[in-house]
């Protein structure tokens, strides 16, 4: 949402001060400010919502296709820890859709609707800067009629531009009116409004992680005869597989 309802040469007599404008025109750029975030906040967390989903079944595709290999077919042992691990990949899964489906129901849809404001918004000050131009015209003819001849045709002319011009005045002072009140409370509302939709995502997060160490732990603890194995002793272990390995014959060089 782009506009500039002040790029124009201040009227003779203006229904409003350069002052009240300029802190207008302070307000529309807030409230511009606030629509851009609020759309690209709207879009990050799409995004994230669609890289959970991408993780999730990335780690499903690999304990299927172990699962589905030669290696699993062959070793029963190897067949039983990779479904283990693939139980505990759904049960992830299905963690993963609930916290999906909370932040696109409590943050999200929450944010689609608020950003969906801005528009209505862009068409108030569109329509405040058409009436002040409406007042502008009225004010210049009105002025152009005051300086005639006061003939009795130039009188009724003038009158008649008169009440154009307090008309003009009216429609602007109420247009105006209900702007200066309602766009700082729009900005001012943004904080009780968006606050529940960041805690709810914080929330989904913690439940799901919790969830997720739980069901983690279970499986490393399944796999180790219940036993805690560091980072350093996995990494020995593999290191010493790999010698193994690398020793045979069919693997030198």
């Amino acid at each position: 949402m782009s506009w500039n309802p002040f790029s124009r040469a201040a009227p003779r007599k203006s229904v409003i001060s350069r002052t009240q404008e300029r802190e207008f025109e302070k307000d529309v750029k807030k409230i511009e400010e606030l629509d851009e975030s609020s759309r690209k906040l709207y879009k990050d967390v799409k995004r994230w919502i669609e890289a959970n989903n991408a993780v999730a079944k990335s780690e499903r595709k690999i304990s299927q296709d172990l699962l589905n290999s030669v290696l699993c077919q062959q070793d029963e042992e190897l067949r039983a820890l990779v479904e283990d691990w693939d139980k505990s990949v759904a049960r992830i899964e299905t963690h993963t859709h609930e916290m999906n489906n909370s932040a696109q129901k409590t943050f999200v849809d929450p944010m689609k609707k608020f950003s969906s404001i801005f528009p209505n918004v862009q068409l108030a000050v569109k329509r405040r800067e058409q009436v002040l131009q409406e007042f502008q015209k009225c004010q210049l003819k009105n002025d152009k009629y005051e300086d005639r001849e006061r003939t009795g045709q130039n009188r009724v002319k003038q009158e008649q531009s008169k009440k154009m011009l307090n008309s003009a005045r009216e429609e602007f002072i109420s247009q105006n009116t209900s702007l200066t009140s309602d766009i700082p409370k729009l900005i001012e509302g943004r904080i009780d409004y968006l606050q529940p939709s960041f805690e709810a995502l914080v929330n989904s997060q913690v439940t799901y992680n919790t969830e997720a160490f739980k069901i983690y732990s279970e499986l490393s603890l399944q796999m180790n005869d219940l036993q805690e194995i560091s980072n350093e002793e996995y990494s020995a272990r593999i290191q010493k597989n790999l010698d193994d390995m690398k020793s045979l014959s069919i693997t030198v060089d």
